[in-house]
């Protein structure tokens, strides 16, 4: 299996309603893209404001090869969440390992 992990920090046009939806669309992904094991997302709700650094949102995602990561940033469905982002995202990182 392998995990991909991503946060997301946004600009001034972020909204909270906004981050709902973005959520809601994530979690759409485990019905829709082949070989998603696990999925969760959420807002970043931490105490530890000296690591935030304006990273809002997470999303970790379990794939269930290395396969199905590799299919997973071509598909229509991420491409189009990835679009959505236009105008709104400041920064994004990405981290992908096997889990061991």
């Amino acid at each position: 299996m392998f995990e991909h992990l991503v946060a997301f920090k946004f600009n001034e046009n972020y909204t909270p309603a906004l981050g709902d939806q973005l959520i809601a669309t994530l979690m759409t992904f485990k019905g829709l893209i082949p070989g998603i094991h696990e999925l969760t997302a959420g807002v970043n709700v931490t105490q530890e404001t000296d690591n935030v650094r304006g990273y809002t949102l997470g999303l970790r995602v379990t794939f269930c090869d290395q396969e199905a990561l590799s299919q997973y940033g071509p598909h229509p469905a991420h491409q189009q969440f990835v679009k959505s982002l236009d105008g709104i995202l400041d920064n994004v990182v990405v981290i992908d390992y096997p889990i061991i």
